[in-house]
């Protein structure tokens, strides 16, 4: 597997990264976690605008899936050949709501299905191409999402937004790499069920056995060394800061 980084801010974009958005490429199959704010301009940097073959959606927060609305235009108003085919588009419950709802005047209320597969998550375990794909809800306000992506004996596994929960650390036991949100700052800021602070994140990918550890979803106001000395400190393994265009082979 391959894994690129096309966005990886948290709550909105900085001067240096759109929001959360990663690229999965494995056998020739393009699957992307997420679209934030941004990341549809970034994500053509990687890979042309209607090569994707499948796209999770970790959660309904703009900062993880806004730039879908943009994604439909492109897709529902291609000039050349018209209208693009529908990818399975993977999300909680009331995504299609949700996102026509983020649009606005859509053209009629079925129309986001014509060029998206919309289909409901819920844990378990399901293929997509080439890849096997694990999925379980974690501790946030809404709905949503970890996932781990495993294709040839590797596995990549995704946090989304979480607070800490077993339900992680589940999915990422023995992972290859493990792509934690990392949101808050260790003594700082402490609400439960929200996000993972360095600390934590470390703590985690110590727990599950990982074999890397990559922080991501880092806000513009938070320091992100200092979540990288807090996860160093508690985790062995290599560690580093997510950054836009960063790409791990797997």
């Amino acid at each position: 597997m391959k894994l690129t980084v096309v966005g990886c801010s948290g709550s909105f974009p900085s001067t240096e990264s759109a929001c959360s958005s990663y690229l999965v490429e494995a056998d020739g199959f393009r699957l992307l976690l997420d679209m934030g704010n941004g990341a549809l301009g970034e994500l053509q940097r990687h890979i042309g605008l209607y090569d994707l073959d499948a796209i999770l959606l970790s959660h309904l927060h703009p900062d993880h899936c806004i730039d879908m609305c943009g994604y439909f235009v492109a897709r529902y108003y291609r000039h050349e050949g018209g209208r693009a085919e529908a990818i399975p588009v993977y999300g909680p419950r009331d995504t299609e709501h949700r996102l026509a709802t983020a649009y606005g005047d859509v053209p009629d209320d079925s129309c986001m299905s014509e060029v998206f597969d919309f289909r409901t998550l819920t844990p378990g375990t399901f293929s997509l191409g080439p890849l096997t794909v694990r999925t379980d809800r974690v501790r946030h306000p809404v709905e949503a999402f970890a996932f781990r992506v495993e294709h040839d004996g590797s596995a990549l596994v995704y946090s989304g937004d979480t607070g800490p929960c077993e339900e992680l650390h589940g999915l990422a036991d023995g992972a290859d790499l493990l792509l934690c949100e990392a949101s808050f700052t260790d003594g700082k800021e402490d609400i439960p069920d929200l996000h993972l602070n360095g600390r934590e994140a470390g703590e985690h990918a110590a727990r599950a056995g990982a074999g890397r550890l990559v922080l991501t979803h880092i806000p513009p106001w938070t320091d992100p060394l200092t979540n990288l000395r807090d996860a160093q400190a508690v985790y062995d393994g290599p560690v580093e800061l997510a950054r836009a265009g960063a790409v791990y082979e797997l």
